[in-house]
């Protein structure tokens, strides 16, 4: 036992990137503490009362759990610059709004904060000014989301650096690991390079488009809160441009083609990057000897497998509570009153079927679900070796490049169109006849329709999570049949979901009817405490 530790039996010399890694990782500095004086307090009742609107508010918005802070942000700054467009003072609002709803403790932001955030917000008011000045309407209202985006962006990573500065550390070493292996015909290395760090800002990083934007832009330049304001000056000549090259950069088709690659190289980072955060005192004596490193992959992995069934479970509740809340009773709503009116009845078996029958076929579908394996967990282990070991045999092989496109052939397209085509008829037929066998009229088909596609589509979405750690997904015997049935009714899901985002008329009415008067009763209540609290301080 003593000579295998201090001589590993197996040894990995470390590469240039991993060793980089662990150095840039070590060199992460967390945000100063605010000193006593300066120390941002906030009334624990009005908290409490803030955190429960923002559980509600959030349930009807579904997002990612990392994204929800910086979406908070963003309403926030929003409604403040209805109230001030110049955003003087500001900063001290969106700090104790943030700090209401729990999203950072009380008493860890302060004066420092106030001032570093302060600057920022002026300086982004400053490019928005200058850029939307003398521009049509549709342009002003791109550039200044563009700014606002990128604002609440900038605002939510200073305030919460160690966390960005580690995915930060973590994205780039895919990046350099990866980036050879990707050979793309036509293409300069800028501009692969450019396509790959898109895919992985939606992959490993799952940003939602604001952070897409705004990671991309610091890739190229520095954070406008680094830029003095005479460099903003010559800057913000060049924004418009700089932003619809990023959009178009995002929008790329190559960037999907990447995600679809990026996915399955992913396990084998994930595993490693949680090794690293867990054991990092120790981490050089593990990632340096194999028999240490399988232990630790071994015991890792069987971890995230039993976390992804409870995760798993969560998503899905989570997934029906926004489903119900935003689509559900808005269909059923007007279910009941669109049928009594054209068919002067209701059928209340339809209406019951509708309600109890997307959660129990999203009980079903989940249900289905299985975690990876043993075998997973080894293939797992051999691909950290080769990502972290020395030789750049693994960094350097060419493992994927797309094929060219070959010549559109309109007879054999039109011919796929028409098949693609006759599934929907094929599936939409089936459910007409089975529904029409149990007395559904129209309407009630309608609501069914919507419902099933928007339950198939969120299952399909928490099942890419339980992918999560899937390096290989074996397709199964019946998986083409199955899909040449349910691809129709995940489109249409995908549709009503995106496409139909209107329909969440809760958040127009959480937003400009409750949000606002709730935050300026808290606003009252918090000045009200402040006053008791100095003059009991008086008296004491």
């Amino acid at each position: 036992m003593s000579e295998t530790a201090e001589a590993p039996i197996d040894p990995i010399v470390l590469s240039h990137f991993t060793s980089a890694l662990l150095d840039n990782l070590k060199a992460i500095k967390p945000r100063v503490k605010p000193d006593d004086v300066s120390k941002i307090h906030v009334s624990q009742t009005v908290s409490l009362v803030a955190l429960i609107y923002e559980k509600i508010r959030n349930a009807i918005e579904y997002r990612e759990d990392h994204l929800i802070r910086r979406a908070a942000i963003e309403r926030i700054i929003k409604r403040r610059l209805m109230l001030n467009p110049e955003g003087r003072g500001e900063a001290e609002n969106v700090l104790r709004e943030v700090l209401w709803a729990r999203y950072f403790s009380s008493g860890s932001l302060g004066g420092q904060d106030l001032v570093r955030i302060q600057a920022i917000i002026d300086k982004y008011l400053f490019i928005k000014k200058t850029i939307i000045t003398g521009r049509d309407i549709e342009t002003q209202q791109y550039l200044a989301e563009f700014v606002i985006q990128m604002l609440t962006c900038e605002i939510e990573e200073t305030l919460s650096p160690e966390d960005a500065s580690q995915y930060s550390s973590f994205t780039f070493f895919i990046y350099q690991v990866m980036r050879k292996k990707i050979k793309i015909e036509g293409l300069s290395d800028d501009q692969r390079d450019a396509y790959f760090l898109a895919a992985l800002e939606r992959t490993y990083r799952k940003s939602d488009m604001p952070y897409q934007r705004y990671h991309l832009f610091i890739t190229f330049y520095k954070p406008v809160g680094d830029y003095s304001m005479s460099e903003l000056k010559d800057l913000s000549n060049k924004l418009p441009k700089i932003f619809l090259k990023i959009d178009e950069t995002l929008n790329n088709s190559f960037v999907d083609s990447l995600m679809r690659y990026t996915r399955k190289q992913l396990p084998s980072f994930l595993i490693l990057f949680s090794i690293i955060n867990d054991k990092f005192k120790e981490i050089m004596p593990i990632l340096g000897d194999k028999i240490k490193l399988w232990s630790e992959v071994e015991q890792t992995c069987r971890e995230k497998y039993q976390q992804l069934s409870s995760r798993v479970r969560t998503l899905a509740v989570r997934s029906f509570i926004y489903i119900f809340l935003t689509k559900m009773i808005f269909a059923l709503i007007l279910e009941v009153p669109v049928s009594k009116y054209i068919y002067g009845e209701v059928n209340l078996r339809s209406v019951i079927i509708n309600s109890v029958f997307p959660p129990i076929l999203m009980l079903l579908i989940v249900s289905f679900f299985k975690v990876p394996g043993e075998d997973n967990t080894k293939n797992i282990f051999n691909k950290i070796v080769n990502i972290i070991d020395r030789d750049t045999t693994f960094e350097t092989s060419v493992s994927y490049i797309p094929k060219k496109s070959r010549v559109k052939k309109p007879m054999l397209i039109f011919g796929f169109t028409i098949f693609y085509t006759l599934t929907f008829m094929v599936t939409l037929s089936l459910i007409y006849e089975g529904l029409s066998y149990i007395d559904f009229n129209l309407i009630s088909m309608s609501v069914f329709v919507f419902f099933v596609s928007i339950v198939s589509f969120f299952s399909y979405r928490i099942r890419q999570i339980v992918n999560l750690y899937r390096l290989e997904e074996k397709e199964g015997v019946l998986t083409p049949i199955i899909d040449f049935f349910f691809m129709p009714i995940l489109s249409l899901g995908k549709f009503f979901s995106g496409g139909l985002a209107k329909l969440n008329f809760l958040i127009f009415v959480f937003d400009f009817l409750i949000e606002a008067p709730f935050k300026l009763i808290f606003e009252v209540v918090e000045e009200w405490i402040s006053f008791v609290r100095k003059r009991k301080d008086e008296i004491i």
